[in-house]
């Protein structure tokens, strides 16, 4: 599956438009990773819990885009875009979404 953020494939004509395809997931940070997170923020430094979680959720997003594209019939996602939010009680939560244009390029 071709994924790009641009409006084409380069070197790929689009014959078909699909459609408007997502993937999103919500995703629970535990306890010990907000702890570490807690530290980090006042020693400073790089959160690798928190790091991980938003690349394991935006892979799974990303997956999940591609498997709904693919039932559409299409073989490339245009116009793919990530956006990330904060979400539940102190922002316990992320939420990743992954949208693009469902499309066929041959």
């Amino acid at each position: 599956m071709l994924l790009t953020t641009t409006n084409d494939a380069l070197g790929k004509e689009i014959v078909e438009y699909k459609g408007l395809v997502s993937g999103d997931v919500a995703a629970g940070i535990n306890f010990l990773k907000d702890i570490g997170a807690g530290l980090r923020n006042i020693i400073g430094g790089r959160s690798a819990g928190y790091e991980d979680e938003i690349g394991n959720a935006r892979k799974e997003a990303l997956a999940e885009m591609v498997a709904r594209a693919e039932q559409m019939g299409a073989n490339a996602v245009i116009g793919l875009k990530i956006d990330y939010e904060t979400m539940g009680a102190n922002g316990s939560m992320i939420y990743v979404v992954a949208t693009g244009t469902a499309v066929v390029v041959k």
